[in-house]
């Protein structure tokens, strides 16, 4: 859309690794869950993460549920929409 940033790598984003560590802390989760409407829990939980299935599937990028970059990009995208409307 027209009001879209540009496809520019956010800069919280973290390669992550195919390991079951944590390379994001509560802070950046809870954004995370904010935007995509789910409980704000801090942790990278279940719900957490059929939630960005989700958005992955709906954007075309291979659900995972891991934050590759499309994602992180995908994830600032909604949450810059939401500041726009929230102002």
């Amino acid at each position: 859309m027209e009001h879209d940033p540009e496809d520019v790598v956010p800069g919280w984003y973290k390669p992550q690794p195919r390991s079951p560590h944590q390379v994001y802390g509560a802070d950046v989760i809870r954004d995370i869950q904010r935007t995509l409407s789910v409980a704000e829990t801090g942790e990278w939980d279940a719900s957490t993460v059929n939630h960005l299935k989700g958005l992955q599937h709906l954007f075309g990028i291979t659900p995972t549920g891991v934050i590759d970059e499309a994602t992180a990009i995908q994830i600032e995208r909604l949450r810059s929409r939401y500041e726009q409307v929230s102002r």
